[in-house]
């Protein structure tokens, strides 16, 4: 791999690394010190993730998103708890064991105070995002890695964690800390709904597109109408810091009156009001109520939102299970392996799926427990890889009250016992600690489990589906995976096929598109297809991530294209573009006569936009967004839900060219 050039980081960026050196010093650290290689111990370890349970419950999808979108780049997603203590990481095996050299793994602290100059600590510092690259880090040890972190806040604007990539330096991305950013806002967008499930929502922003995406406003008002907390982005367009926004009544903050607004929201659900915001810019808003009577203009209605949702919620579900129709969409391969699973499916007998990283195995799973007599009963999925040493004895066999340091009241019935007469699905069981599985091997031996901290044996009767990447024979030769356990789980074995080896692309791609649209309450703005440019584009690609990063650009891609009739070229993430460049494009022969005007036309068709070509595109959305603001920075910024100094950086850029 060559190096790639980097660009010296700005004035601004040079001040920051600066800084950040100077308190290194101040903390006594030297440069030349070796990392520390004590983390946390293990109880210690799984008593810091109990403290940041919420965090880290919410984190852990989003994490494993991510990690699919830089999946084979020698780097690794960490999670971090507000001091810097990593607290999970996901990442690719052949730069795990040089992350270890450098001790950037779980219980090990990454504070400026412990490993100077680097992106985790640094970023929590100034409570900003932050790039370290290569040399900037303060230890030597440390300047083999490249870094790219965001600070994650609770929903009243704390800093409770940090979410970081960091990988080889030879892998350095200038559009990493874009991800790590919008990863962490959606973090933190999850931690809002949550802590305001009981009050009344409203999403806004100036463009109605932007509704239900990553660039809306959220605000949560208390049955009072006064502002209980808004995330980064209300406060953004509000222009104001959330300490002078709280206890703002409803109408100063949208200028219409409380009542008068739920009351517009009730007759119509999911349709949009107009509200202007103090600085006069008016906004298109969905106003939300969760676990609360449903305000009506009919006075003798008792149907709660919980209830609707509830409804909502199962008819939905019933609509979009998946079934082996779902998953047989033509390819011949993946044909073989759904005859194979229909011979067992009304049968106790064990199923190993086994296949890459992002290949549809809960699919499998899932239309598997959906065809089989247990498919009213619960299915019940724990991915192994994404649960620490540390928590996964006690989410698999659950745990008795008081049976450890921050353990919930009433102790916790673990997920065996709560897919007791349905489906567990073991996602990643190769990366089970070999105490687990030896635990494991004692309940499907004897149907019974007892909980950490108990004494009593709870009897179970559960299908067992697992699922590796992993070449779990090797694993019994090196001693790292247990036979017993091997010849218990294999009762029948398939192997999914890669995304790139498949034959039906087309179908999966309107399949995922379909099952997308359904998720929406809006379905009617969002595109039902792709376009011919954008299709073939798919047909070239890798896709290192298989069918878990096919749905994750096409979910991107269709937030991206709201109101549009179909997908297009300028609608994909730029990195996936990254990822489908050609590792070296041939030369071109020098012509002595202008080109055909039909070859001319090509070169500036969609198909062959470049990721120069998306920047300038970008650039030509934000200068017809100026142009309709007058020039107002400010206003555009607004409008596309963008910082000013990213309209200035583009600006810039148009300069330049």
């Amino acid at each position: 791999m060559t190096q790639r050039s980097v660009t010296p980081p700005a004035a601004g960026r040079a001040d920051v690394i600066a800084q950040a050196h100077a308190r290194s010093r101040e903390f006594g650290l030297r440069a030349s010190e070796a990392p520390d290689f004590h983390p946390l111990e293990r109880l210690a370890l799984r008593d810091l993730v109990e403290c940041n349970r919420s965090l880290y419950a919410h984190a852990l999808p989003v994490m494993e998103t991510l990690h699919a979108q830089i999946v084979d780049t020698q780097s690794m997603v960490l999670l971090t708890d507000s001091n810097g203590v990593i607290l999970h990481s996901l990442g690719d095996s052949d730069f795990v064991e040089k992350a270890k050299r450098v001790a950037l793994c779980p219980g090990v602290s990454w504070a400026e105070s412990d490993r100077g100059t680097n992106a985790i600590g640094t970023a929590l510092a100034d409570s900003q995002p932050t790039v370290v690259h290569g040399g900037e880090h303060f230890l030597q040890a440390n300047r083999i890695l490249t870094c790219s972190c965001a600070p994650i806040a609770d929903p009243y604007g704390r800093t409770i964690g940090a979410l970081d990539v960091s990988g080889d330096t030879r892998g350095f991305h200038k559009h990493t800390l874009a991800l790590v950013r919008m990863s962490a806002q959606i973090i933190e967008n999850h931690l809002f709904a949550n802590q305001f499930a009981e009050a009344v929502r409203v999403r806004f922003h100036a463009r109605s597109e932007f509704i239900g995406t990553l660039f809306e406003g959220l605000a949560a008002f208390g049955a009072d109408g006064t502002l209980l907390s808004a995330n980064r982005s209300a406060l953004f367009q509000f222009g104001r810091p959330l300490d002078a926004l709280l206890a703002q009544p409803f109408e100063a903050l949208f200028g219409t009156a409380f009542p008068a607004a739920l009351q517009q929201a009730s007759r119509a659900p999911g349709e949009c009001l107009t509200l202007v915001l103090p600085s006069g810019v008016r906004v298109v808003a969905r106003a939300e109520y969760a676990a609360r009577p449903m305000f009506s203009a009919d006075a003798g209605s008792t149907r709660t939102p919980a209830q609707s949702s509830a409804a909502l919620q199962a008819a939905r579900a019933r609509a979009a299970a998946v079934t082996f129709a779902t998953l047989d969409t033509g390819d011949a391969q993946m044909a073989a392996v759904l005859q194979r699973v229909a011979k067992v499916r009304g049968r106790d007998i064990p199923l190993l799926v086994l296949g890459k990283t992002g290949t549809g195995k809960e699919w499998l799973a899932r239309a598997m427990h959906e065809e089989s007599p247990r498919r009213d009963a619960p299915f019940v999925a724990v991915n192994c890889a994404s649960l620490p040493d540390t928590l996964i004895e006690a989410e698999l066999f659950g745990y008795e009250d008081g049976a450890f340091t921050g353990a919930k009241k009433r102790g916790s019935a673990g997920k065996i016992v709560q897919a007791d007469g349905g489906t567990l699905f073991l996602d990643e069981i190769g990366d089970m600690p070999l105490a687990q599985q030896v635990r494991l091997m004692r309940v499907l031996q004897e149907r019974s489990v007892v909980p950490l901290g108990g004494t009593r044996a709870i009897p179970v009767d559960v299908r067992i589906v697992c699922a590796t990447h992993r070449n779990l024979r090797a694993m019994i030769e090196e001693g790292t995976f247990r036979e017993d356990l091997y010849y218990r789980i294999n009762g029948l074995v398939v192997t999914l096929p890669a995304l790139a080896a498949r034959s039906d692309l087309p179908v999966l791609v309107e399949r995922i598109l379909a099952r997308l649209r359904s998720e929406e309450p809006d379905s009617a703005r969002m595109p039902a297809r792709v376009s011919a440019d954008v299709l073939a584009i798919f047909m070239r690609c890798r896709w290192p991530g298989n069918l878990r990063q096919l749905a994750n650009v096409l979910r991107t891609a269709v937030i991206m294209a709201e109101g549009a009739d179909e997908i297009g070229v300028e609608h994909l993430p730029d990195d996936f573009l990254h990822d489908c460049e050609p590792e070296r494009e041939p030369e071109r022969p020098e012509r002595s006569e202008p080109p055909h005007a039909d070859a001319a036309q090509a070169e500036d068709s969609p198909a062959m936009l470049r990721p120069a070509r998306m920047e300038e595109w970008q650039a030509t959305l934000i200068e017809q967004t100026l142009a309709r603001n007058n020039g107002n920075i400010s206003a555009a910024a607004r409008e596309l839900g963008l910082a000013r100094n990213t309209v200035y950086r583009y600006m810039r850029m148009r300069t330049t060219h």
